[in-house]
């Protein structure tokens, strides 16, 4: 499992198991409960460029992030991550 702490959002941490690329399982933990599980049902099962393409960028209000955005940003940081160690 890994956890990203969000920032700009009100979900306050994603928590994600990443299995050889795919997006097996991820949770939303705070911020609005309908929009979470709508991303968790689009996303689960999922290639994480796929989903790091689909949703980088996109904003919510003035915020200049969102949610589906924090997704694809913790994303890329665990590639980084898993990838260059």
């Amino acid at each position: 499992m890994y956890r990203y702490y969000t920032k700009g959002v009100c979900t306050k941490s994603i928590v994600m198991d990443i299995e050889e690329n795919i997006l097996k399982e991820v949770l939303f933990e705070g911020g609005c409960s309908g929009n979470a599980l709508g991303i968790k049902h689009l996303v689960e099962g999922k290639d994480i460029d796929e989903i790091i393409e689909n949703l980088e960028d996109i904003p919510c209000k003035d915020r200049g992030t969102s949610c589906p955005d924090q997704l694809a940003k913790a994303l890329r940081i665990y590639k980084e991550y898993a990838y260059n160690k």
